[in-house]
């Protein structure tokens, strides 16, 4: 008997699924519990339907994570911090530091948990941010730290 999953199946298979299952599987266990629905032409036509739109879906969200990673791997912020001795700041440089420089000097809006600085940041020189814009695509920021 075919089948679409409901939900996810330990050892059958992901949400959304089309199964071949036995009619007791099916009849006993999987319709009473509400984890599977029968595959009729157009509950099938309508799961192909939601599968399209998701992956447009997908290919527009990583279309424009490729033209943001674009736009930002060209930029370089700098960013005024109060200094001591030694060029040593008072506090450390953050990925919200880094978030709001480029939101300030370029107008491109970042989540401050996306950006990734490798070394905390504790005195003045340039760095190397990493921004992760989507799981597949990230851009290189420069942050240059100067003393005000």
């Amino acid at each position: 008997m075919k089948l679409i999953l409901q939900q996810e199946v330990k050892g059958l298979g992901k949400k959304d699924a089309i199964v071949e299952v036995s009619e007791g599987y099916a009849r006993n266990f999987l319709l009473p519990k509400k984890l599977a629905l029968p595959a009729t032409d157009s509950t099938v036509k309508q799961i192909k339907d939601q599968q399209a739109a998701q992956a447009r879906r997908e290919q527009q969200a990583m279309d424009e994570a490729r033209m943001l990673a674009s736009q930002l791997s060209k930029v370089s912020v700098t960013i005024g911090v109060k200094t001591g001795e030694g060029g040593k700041l008072f506090g450390s440089v953050t990925g919200k530091d880094v978030a709001d420089a480029i939101e300030r000097q370029h107008g491109l809006t970042i989540d401050k948990r996306k950006v990734e600085l490798k070394d905390s940041v504790k005195s003045i020189g340039t760095y190397n941010a990493t921004v992760r814009i989507h799981p597949d695509v990230s851009a290189q920021v420069s942050v240059n730290v100067v003393g005000e």
